[in-house]
């Protein structure tokens, strides 16, 4: 169930996959007697030093994955020297995660009906000393998603036959979530009146989600956050700009990891417009299909400026806990710099479209 909830896409999943396989598609100019010896991968994203330009997205749910799941991977993060991003709907709280970690995080936000609660939301992130608010603006409904369906997923989990076997088949999960006081909601549960435990959470999550969000709901949530807005969900240029006139001061291209609208184009293939558009005003980065270090490096080659990880880390996460999640940055970064070497660039922050071979027409 928590393994398909990340590893699945809405509806045919088509979105889903050309995230992936666009990104393949996308090949490398390979360079020789270049002088490669000395080579870095450090960067900025939002002025924060990076020891490369990539951090975790966030992820609903990261605690279900593995036991106190964004704890963790905010440990790993905050080790290897890239930003971790907390989700709205993680299992872990805000302050959870901040009496876990020494360094600041960056916060997710979903802009609900219940402003009060959202308002309550950014000042708890400020409290946490966050050194960014991710405000996502692509979830104003839920897409379908087939393999959730099929799975019965809910808030709060039912506790049918085939979950009960599932858990069974995964005694090392099943007594990590009993060792664990981390098993709801910690944002929502007990921080809005009425929900108090996960089953009110449903009726009320149920009811949350808010399409009549506007532009004007950004600039209310700008004017909220005092410190760096990032603006993740944006598939085209009128939105980017938009985004900008907001107060974004970086935007994510993300198709919401073709889990919303199936049959839009991938993230890497509309990043080039958008940094047409906008690049020269705020910092673009993307996410959507990234699962190695050539997948980063092709993002950058088109001119993102810094790379959301999900399912990649969760794939450490859910193997190894804090050290999965170390393990797959390092084998992204590892990717990355042969990768750069390859193509005859030694800093990362040289890479430009040079690097990717062109078929002459």
């Amino acid at each position: 169930m928590f393994f398909d909830y990340a590893e699945s896409g809405s509806w045919t999943e088509s979105t889903f996959r050309w995230n992936e396989e666009d990104l393949a598609g996308i090949r490398f100019k390979q360079r020789v007697a270049v002088n490669i010896a000395k080579r870095t991968l450090a960067s900025r994203m939002l002025d924060q030093p990076v020891a490369m330009p990539v951090a975790l997205a966030p992820t609903g749910l990261t605690g279900m994955q593995h036991a106190d799941g964004e704890i963790l991977a905010a440990k790993a993060a905050a080790r290897f020297g890239v930003p971790f991003t907390l989700s709205t709907m993680s299992i872990c709280s805000i302050e959870a995660v901040a009496d876990a970690v020494a360094e600041p995080f960056w916060f997710q936000l979903y802009v609900m009906r219940d402003r009060d609660y959202i308002a309550r939301l950014i000042q708890r992130a400020v409290a946490a000393q966050c050194s960014a608010l991710m405000l996502t603006v692509d979830l104003q409904i839920m897409g379908q998603r087939h393999r959730d369906i099929k799975n019965g997923l809910s808030t709060p989990p039912r506790f049918t036959p085939k979950f009960l076997f599932e858990m069974a088949r995964k005694p090392r999960w099943a007594l990590g979530m009993l060792g664990t006081k981390n098993r709801g909601f910690g944002n929502v549960v007990g921080h809005v009146p009425g929900v108090e435990n996960l089953r009110s959470l449903g009726a009320w999550s149920a009811e949350q989600l808010d399409p009549s969000l506007t532009w004007e709901d950004a600039q209310w949530v700008r004017d909220q956050w005092p410190g760096k807005l990032v603006i993740k969900g944006v598939m085209c240029e009128e939105d980017a700009v938009a985004a900008v006139d907001a107060g974004a001061d970086a935007i994510v291209v993300s198709n919401h990891g073709g889990r919303q609208l199936d049959g839009a184009p991938s993230s890497i293939e509309v990043l080039p417009e958008i940094v047409r558009a906008v690049g020269s005003r705020t910092e673009v980065w993307m996410d959507g299909g990234i699962r190695s270090g050539q997948d980063v490096l092709r993002a950058l080659a088109l001119g993102a400026r810094g790379t959301l990880i999900g399912r990649a880390f969760l794939y450490g996460l859910g193997a190894g806990g804090e050290a999965g999640v170390y393990r797959s940055l390092e084998i992204i970064q590892r990717e990355l710099d042969l990768s750069m070497a390859f193509c005859g660039v030694t800093d990362i922050r040289d890479v430009d479209e040079d690097i990717l071979w062109k078929p002459r027409g």
